[in-house]
């Protein structure tokens, strides 16, 4: 599942422009040791079955000599769903504490195909990025790619996490905000729209959210094709709480089962069962 938690809340803008602005951000959302747990389910031939689980794991770790922060997102198919679609994704990404990206890896199987897909980043000064890419595909065949621009580069991870520390206040309904994706062997731009703020009621638990909501859509030519669909509290945490997926093989949906660790009192909920 190639898009599953790809990008969990919105991005730092410049509001006339949607345009990333500068690289180093302060981190107001998480600490390390926060846990995030998710109930994955499918709609396959229109019945919706639980297909495994996803989990983002937060810790201190070393890069290169210095201290940074680790995240790890790991998920996995049930033995039900294996027999249709195998999914055994692991993503982890190495970055600052003021939320710079230095290392992603993604390694996955999904379906009959595995592959590895790694970005390292530098930074050469004078507000420039440099990102070095492998991609290792199912067939074995090693991609590599440089690429080096004047805004920020971000892979899934690493975009997940700096993400959280935005402030989403003067967003507007249907507002685009561009970024420079770092995917398989290539930099592309990818594109999130803010979809505006909606109650929503997680039925395992009964605790309903303040939510913001965003939508990751791609094109192929000047086609859109909206991605993901996902809701994140409307507090410091920026916690996602659900995800709408759109599949190839159909549609899938991914709910927030577990919590620990968080940083920030969780002011968004507004109704407890």
């Amino acid at each position: 599942m190639k898009k599953l938690l790809m990008l969990v809340t919105c991005l730092s803008v410049i509001p006339s422009l949607g345009i990333m602005a500068q690289c180093p951000l302060e981190n107001k959302a998480f600490n390390a040791g926060e846990r995030l747990d998710y109930q994955l389910y499918f709609n396959w031939q229109f019945i919706w079955i639980k297909a495994g689980t996803a989990c983002l794991d937060i810790q201190d770790a070393t890069y290169e000599g210095k201290r940074v922060y680790r995240a790890s997102l790991i998920t996995r198919g049930s033995k039900r769903t294996d027999k249709f679609f195998m999914m055994r994704d692991t993503l982890s990404g190495y970055f600052t504490h003021d939320l710079m990206p230095l290392y992603y890896r993604k390694g996955a199987l999904e379906g009959k195909r595995y592959y590895i897909d790694e970005a390292r980043y530098s930074y050469p000064g004078g507000g420039k990025t440099h990102v070095r890419q492998r991609f290792i595909t199912h067939e074995g065949e090693l991609l590599t790619n440089e690429w080096e621009g004047n805004s920020c580069a971000f892979d899934m991870v690493s975009m997940m996490m700096r993400a959280r520390s935005f402030d989403p206040s003067q967003y507007r309904d249907g507002q685009r905000i561009l970024f420079p994706m770092a995917d398989g062997c290539k930099v592309r731009e990818a594109t999130l729209i803010f979809r505006g703020r909606k109650k929503f009621k997680m039925e395992s638990t009964g605790i309903t959210y303040n939510c913001l909501v965003f939508s990751f859509v791609e094109f192929k030519g000047k086609k859109e094709r909206e991605v993901v669909t996902f809701y994140i509290t409307d507090d410091d945490n920026h916690m996602p709480v659900r995800l709408d997926l759109y599949l190839r093989f159909g549609t899938a949906k991914a709910f927030l089962s577990n919590q620990k660790g968080l940083r920030n009192p969780q002011t968004s909920i507004i109704k407890r069962n």
